[in-house]
């Protein structure tokens, strides 16, 4: 319980850190500890915090955020994905997709088998392909599917035939999923990405959640593409997307 208090200390902190006067920081969603649950993706605080033009997707886990990342299996079929991921009302549209396609979702992920933000060289070594295992950011759209388990989600796929409106940064898989290399820190407890305001069309207060999980590329690579294969940790414990974020 005091680790906790500690955290949601940290929460405060964060906040307290923008002027009073230029950020809001809406309704957070926080969850309790639970010891059987990886400390990393233990989920004690998710919160959108905005400041001026800038939208802040908070995330403090009980954890070093980040510590884990999926082990390499040498091939995409089959690769395991970990994500912090953050379930939005958002329609699909605000970022560039088809209207009402399934739950839009800010997601942090790393995966050491493939790299999907082919425009971006991540660590700077002038290969934009091998990037996949550094922690980056997505939008997804999410689904429900059977395919995946019962009860499963996955990213949406895209029909083989089919070309749907995507964003200018879609990295070209077959599935909604967005790579616009958003500012991007884990640190401590802490992940935090911080989104223009105006990339989710200067929505106005949205509600949101806090979720952890793995997910796992389909061995057929297609329909399903990619499943949610383990889900961690839901900081409303429902995934009724209790928090509204800054506005």
């Amino acid at each position: 319980m005091r680790f906790k208090i500690l955290l949601l200390m940290i929460a405060a902190a964060f906040v307290g850190l923008l002027p009073a006067a230029a950020h809001d920081a809406g309704q957070p969603v926080e969850s309790e500890e639970d010891a059987a649950i990886a400390a990393d993706a233990d989920i004690v605080v998710a919160q959108v915090v905005q400041m001026g033009s800038s939208l802040y997707f908070h995330m403090i886990v009980r954890g070093d955020a980040g510590a884990v990342i999926p082990e390499a299996t040498g091939a995409v079929a089959g690769a395991g994905v970990a994500s912090y991921v953050w379930p939005t009302s958002l329609d699909s549209s605000v970022v560039g997709f088809e209207p009402e396609q399934g739950i839009l979702a800010l997601a942090v992920t790393s995966h050491p088998d493939f790299d999907d933000t082919p425009l971006w060289d991540e660590d700077g070594d002038g290969d934009a392909t091998n990037d996949g295992a550094l922690w980056h950011s997505h939008w997804v759209v999410l689904v429900a599917d059977e395919a995946c388990g019962a009860g499963g989600l996955k990213v949406r796929d895209i029909p083989e035939g089919e070309t749907p409106a995507v964003p200018a940064t879609w990295p070209e898989l077959p599935i909604l999923i967005d790579s616009p290399d958003y500012a991007l820190e884990l640190s401590g407890h802490d992940v935090v990405v911080t989104v223009p305001h105006d990339a989710v069309g200067g929505a106005e207060a949205f509600s949101f959640d806090g979720v952890t999980a793995g997910l796992q590329v389909n061995a057929d690579l297609h329909n399903p593409f990619l499943c949610v294969v383990g889900v961690s940790d839901i900081a409303s414990g429902d995934l009724s997307l209790p928090g509204v974020s800054g506005h």
